[in-house]
């Protein structure tokens, strides 16, 4: 199995984790879409695409995100979720299941090599100051220098105004 193209698309604003989207090609005939590039503690890695999990309501059988309080069909209440815990040494579940993901580790380091590179490259492409690798470029800037937030509209958050 090959690489043979790799897409990569910035997104905006310095504070954030989600630094880019990637979509791959594997040898001229497979694409797997919504490849994540996120900066973690350690530094940049990628996520494989994703979805959140669904918890069926008792009464109406409607399919609503984990942890949610009502249904969003019927409005009853939801029991809370309680997510099965073998046992202390294993790490919390997650709340979203790979849709697509390597098996092997080599197979994971060769899709984040390859990734990573097509984001730096796109980074300095963008604009990046050469010499500059773009990871160094999105780091946000000293705290002196950092503009206040706006504050956000009640139509930017997706509430609903009464």
């Amino acid at each position: 199995m090959e690489i043979t193209e790799v897409k990569v698309v910035l997104k905006e604003g310095p504070d954030k984790k989600l630094k880019a989207y990637a979509t791959i090609t594997l040898d001229n005939c497979f694409v797997v879409r919504n490849i994540k590039v996120i900066k973690g503690n350690k530094g940049l890695f990628v996520a494989m695409p994703s979805r959140k999990m669904r918890e069926a309501c008792p009464k109406c059988h409607y399919k609503n995100a984990l942890r949610s309080k009502f249904c969003n069909q019927c409005g009853t209440s939801l029991p809370a979720y309680n997510p099965p815990q073998a046992s202390p040494d294993e790490p919390r579940q997650s709340e979203h299941k790979d849709i697509a993901h390597p098996i092997t580790l080599e197979c994971r380091e060769y899709i984040q090599k390859k990734v990573l590179e097509s984001y730096e490259a796109e980074g300095k492409k963008q604009g990046a100051p050469a010499g500059e690798s773009a990871a160094k470029v999105e780091t946000p800037p000293p705290k002196e220098a950092k503009q206040p937030e706006q504050p956000k509209s009640i139509e930017d958050e997706g509430d609903i105004k009464l």
